[in-house]
């Protein structure tokens, strides 16, 4: 499960940097409107955020200090620094997912995220399935300024 939980991870966010560096023009990784709230700016700084505090922080015990607040609020930050982001995002999850056991995946979740206990297992399932979601919103973001 680890070996196919890391492909998925890093198969997803290789493609989260992809859609980044797609973007024709950088002022667009920014862009709302209409019904459409969350650029993909945003997007991408609120999978960075999700993934090194449920993931960095619980297996790596890494000193990431998360503010979701400004992950939907900062705006105008360089193409390049979310792709750098991403980057270490890349290798703190890897990094983290080699620590984890087959066994420990069975084991509660070692922090409450939804209304009940989970298993490991169960929340890096959920945290793919959060990244996939956000991933097709911004894939989806993108061709529509592109074209």
């Amino acid at each position: 499960m680890i070996e196919t939980l890391k492909i998925i991870f890093n198969r997803d966010l290789n493609r989260l940097k992809s859609e980044i560096e797609l973007y024709n023009n950088e002022n667009d990784v920014w862009k709302i409107q209409e019904e459409i709230t969350n650029s993909a700016g945003n997007l991408c700084l609120h999978l960075v955020g999700n993934l090194n505090t449920y993931i960095g922080n619980v297996f790596l015990k890494t000193d990431y200090v998360r503010n979701r607040e400004l992950e939907f609020s900062l705006k105008d930050i360089p193409k390049s620094d979310l792709i750098q982001k991403i980057e270490e995002t890349i290798t703190v999850v890897n990094d983290s997912l080699d620590m984890i056991s087959e066994e420990e995946l069975k084991t509660d979740f070692p922090l409450l995220v939804l209304e009940e206990n989970m298993s490991t297992e169960f929340m890096l399932i959920h945290f793919t399935t959060h990244l996939a979601y956000h991933l097709g919103q911004i894939n989806y973001h993108r061709r529509l300024l592109n074209q």
